[in-house]
Formats: C-alpha cells, sequence, structure tokens
C-alpha cells in the first residue's frame, strides 16, 4: 500500500513539473510569457534574432538556425563595386565654384554698358570672366556675399548705376555734389567734367524724405556726433536742416531701412566726397526716393 502511495506521489510530482515548464516558455508570437511570470530583457532578441514584438511581416516563428561550427570559416562575400549616383541638379550652374544668378544676362548687359569691372560676355551663361567680373562689382559697391552671383541686389544696383545720367545735375563751375534720389545714386562734376562716377547712396526713409533742390556745404567735420540719434557721422557734410552727407556703418542695400535724411555712403565713397568738398561746395538733389 505504501508504495503505491509514493508511486501516485511521483507521477503527480511529474505532471506539475512538466505543466509549469510549459507555462515560462517564451512564445514569440504572443510576446509575452505566458503565466509563469516574465522573461528577462533580450530573452526574445537572443533566441530569436528578432528586434521586437512580431510586425505584420512577421507572424510565423522564426525558423532556427543551426549554431555554426567553431572551426568552420565563413566564406567570403564577392565585393560589389557601387556607382555613386549623380548629385540632382539645382538649377543654378557653376563654373570654377562660382553660382549662376536668375539675373546673368541683365548684369552683363549692365556690367558691359558701365566698363571697367573686366570682360564679360553678354549670352546669359556664367563664366570664369564673367564670375571675376561680378565679382569685382560686388566688392566695390559692397554687395553681399562677393561670390559673383547676379541675384537680385547685384542687379538692381547695376541698372541704378548704368541708367543715371549725369548731365541731369545743373552743377555750377566749381565742385558740385549731385544726387539721383529716385536712382538712390550720388556723383561729383566740377567744371562740367564728371570727377566722382555715380556710385550706390541711400537717403531719407518715409517720414524723414531728403529734400530736392539746390543747397551749399555750410558746415564739415571728419567725425561728427549725432545727438538726437547718438552715433558717429565719420566725414560729415552737412548742407541743410540737420542732412549731410556721411559714412554709414550699417548694410546700405538693405532697402527696408533708411536715413532720417541724411545721404548715406560706402566708407570709400564718404572718403573721396570728403578729399573733393569743402565750405561752399553746391550740392544739387534732384528726383525723389520711392516710397518717400
Amino acid at each position: 500500500m505504501k508504495r503505491v502511495c509514493n508511486t501516485s506521489r511521483l507521477v503527480a510530482l511529474l505532471v506539475v513539473v512538466l505543466v509549469g515548464s510549459g507555462a515560462c516558455t517564451f512564445d514569440p508570437q504572443s510576446g509575452g510569457s505566458g503565466g509563469g511570470g516574465a522573461a528577462p530583457a533580450g530573452a526574445a532578441e537572443k533566441a530569436t534574432g528578432a528586434s521586437g514584438a512580431p510586425g505584420p511581416d512577421q507572424r510565423d516563428r522564426p525558423t532556427p538556425v543551426a549554431p555554426t561550427s567553431a572551426t568552420t570559416k565563413p566564406k567570403p562575400k564577392p565585393t560589389r563595386t557601387v556607382t555613386p549616383k549623380p548629385t540632382p541638379s539645382t538649377g543654378t550652374p557653376t563654373v570654377a565654384g562660382c553660382p549662376q544668378g536668375q539675373h546673368q544676362r541683365q548684369v552683363e548687359t549692365y556690367l558691359a554698358q558701365l566698363g571697367g569691372f573686366g570682360t564679360v560676355t553678354v549670352d546669359g551663361r556664367q563664366s570664369a570672366a564673367d564670375c571675376a567680373a561680378i565679382k569685382t562689382f560686388q566688392k566695390r559697391y559692397g554687395i553681399r556675399p562677393v561670390e559673383g552671383r547676379a541675384g537680385p541686389t547685384t542687379l538692381d544696383v547695376a541698372q541704378r548705376l548704368a541708367t543715371t545720367d549725369p548731365s541731369r545735375c545743373k552743377a555750377g563751375t566749381g565742385t558740385t555734389f549731385c544726387v539721383d534720389l529716385t536712382r538712390q545714386t550720388v556723383w561729383a562734376v566740377r567744371g562740367g567734367k564728371v570727377i566722382m562716377e555715380p556710385t550706390v547712396t541711400r537717403t531719407g526713409m518715409s517720414g524723414y524724405r531728403t529734400p530736392s533742390g539746390t543747397f551749399t556745404v555750410n558746415f564739415r567735420n571728419p567725425k561728427e556726433w549725432s545727438d538726437p540719434y547718438e552715433v558717429w557721422l565719420p566725414y560729415w557734410q552737412h548742407f541743410t536742416q540737420g542732412m549731410g552727407f556721411h559714412e554709414t556703418t550699417t548694410y546700405l542695400h538693405d532697402k527696408s531701412i533708411g536715413s532720417h535724411g541724411c545721404v548715406n555712403l560706402l566708407h570709400v565713397d564718404a572718403v573721396r566726397m570728403w578729399e573733393l568738398g569743402k565750405v561752399g561746395t553746391r550740392v544739387v538733389l534732384i528726383g525723389r526716393r520711392p516710397g518717400t
């Protein structure tokens, strides 16, 4: 009788062990560990090579892979030469690192008309010579960046300079400073001859319009302090109502701003006009700045 009881107990123990073992086995399809507790982190990856819960294309149990022998060397895979795909065109061809702008032909036309910046071929195609000429032009008139690209600012400046007519300024017999407010350009004349070619300027913004008319330089100071605006005005040459010629340290081609009536100049032009002018120099302003 005791032997039958021991045998019954042994059978029952084996059933429990087998059932418990099946409950703890990780099932990749179930995403869990059944009723026997959570599987250790990374157990699925180590056992199956999966990187997480099965996705839509991973519905079946992974096929077991037989372990390779430690003495078996993997066969080398053949190498394949990959030809790089060509870079898509950006629509802005370059010549020796010089980008072509959307106003290439127009800028070439105006630079050829102005002259003095290098060889330019008017064909609408960027070349090394065109690039060098445009860079020279941009550097001269403070256009940034100096990259040889015929962009909107370069076109605007070239057009204003090329269409400025110095003969419209009614100059006197001595030195006259002339300002075309419409084109925002300035030049100097002496004895009927242009002694400083038209260059760029920026005059009074809306609410501070620089007036047209004929005036005279009546005060000069190589470095004037502005009381109302608390800034220095280098190479100051006053001609009317607190307005005068002076160098500006801001970006001259920012059309969203303007002066409070003064005639802003690039450094090189402010220095040149200081050398040419004196108290008594005639000042003629024609036209009107757009938007004022």
